[in-house]
C-alpha cells in the first residue's frame, strides 16, 4: 500500500460531524465498526490556527486507532490531498444536506426492529 494514500471520514458524533483525516480505512474487527488508523492533522508550524483542528489534535492526542460505529460513518473518500480536519454542528445549513441511516442496525437476540 501506497504512503501517499489518504483517506477523508466523515461521522456524526455528539450531534456533531466530525471530518478527519486517516492513512489507513479497514473494517474493523469488531462486528459493525469501522477501524480507522494513522490519523493525520496539518503542521503545527502554520501561522493560522483553527480551533476545531487543534481540539480534534486533543481528543485523538496518542490514539494509535479508533473503531467508529458503521451507523455513524456518512462518508469517506479517499483524496489526493490532505485537508484541514474540523468539527461542525450538525444544525448548520451546510450539515443539513445529510442524513443518517435510521438506527440501531443490529439488535439484541437477532430481533428485527
Amino acid at each position: 500500500m501506497s504512503d501517499d494514500l489518504i483517506y477523508r471520514v466523515t461521522f456524526l458524533s455528539q450531534g456533531e460531524v466530525y471530518e478527519v483525516y486517516a492513512r489507513s480505512v479497514a473494517q474493523g474487527g469488531l462486528l459493525g465498526f469501522v477501524e480507522l488508523g494513522e490519523l493525520v492533522f496539518g503542521e503545527k508550524t502554520r501561522i493560522v490556527v483553527d480551533p476545531s483542528e487543534e481540539r480534534l489534535q486533543r481528543e485523538f492526542s496518542g490514539v494509535k486507532r479508533t473503531y467508529l460505529p458503521m451507523h455513524a460513518v456518512l462518508r469517506i473518500d479517499q483524496v489526493t490531498k490532505q485537508g484541514t480536519a474540523r468539527i461542525r454542528d450538525q444544525d448548520r445549513p451546510e450539515s443539513r444536506k445529510v442524513t443518517p441511516f435510521p438506527m440501531p442496525i443490529y439488535t439484541p437476540g437477532g430481533e428485527s426492529p
